[in-house]
């Protein structure tokens, strides 16, 4: 994540954190925004949630773009991003102040129980991803939330990258239960200003 655009998800969170309740990443890789997210959560009083099967996104596996050797298990020969997430969390000295949910998102949305005060969709650029994690995650948000996501790249030249958060992000704002509060670079955070989905 560049930085423009951490510093833009540490401050929708940091606002989000007033509500006192959880903030929610989907797509941990290797913790890089779970930090911004989980000081947040410390000032406020409250906790990050990440969740993430750690087996790597389409872009991070074997051949393509992404692909980062050093994170595939010798062992099972698959990715596995948990440990180094582990290792980034320590260093970070924020391990009390999170809670890493390993599965899959879409399953994780259907057991979680609670209202949540922020999340931040950055998993899967797949429509079927991200159009679930939209669908399993949106409804959680409570009024007066913030919903943030990564790589929306309107221009129809990026569609692995980013058509598909783009077209989950104009979904949201044509539900009426989101009204856009920023735009940095590919980051778009919007604020649930209705019950209504």
């Amino acid at each position: 994540m560049p930085v423009r655009e951490g510093l833009a998800l540490y401050e929708a969170a940091a606002a989000a954190g007033a509500l006192g309740l959880p903030l929610l990443e989907v797509g941990t890789y290797c913790g890089r925004s779970t930090i911004l997210l989980a000081e947040a959560a410390r000032e406020s009083g409250t906790v990050a949630v990440t969740v993430d099967h750690h087996r790597g996104s389409e872009e991070q596996q074997a051949g393509w773009e992404y692909h980062d050797p050093t994170v595939v298990d010798p062992e099972v020969g698959r990715m596995d991003t948990l440990p180094t997430f582990r290792r980034t969390l320590h260093a970070a000295g924020l391990e009390d102040h999170v809670i890493a949910v390993v599965g899959r998102s879409p399953q994780v949305a259907r057991v979680w129980g609670g209202q949540l005060g922020f999340v931040f969709i950055d998993g899967g650029h797949t429509d079927e991803h991200a159009t679930a994690d939209y669908e399993g995650w949106a409804p959680k948000l409570a009024e007066g939330g913030t919903l943030a996501i990564h790589d929306v790249f309107p221009d129809p030249v990026d569609e692995f990258t980013g058509q598909a958060p783009y077209r989950i992000y104009l979904r949201a704002l044509a539900s009426g239960a989101f009204t856009e509060v920023s735009a940095t670079d590919s980051l778009r955070v919007l604020r649930r200003t209705s019950a209504a989905l």
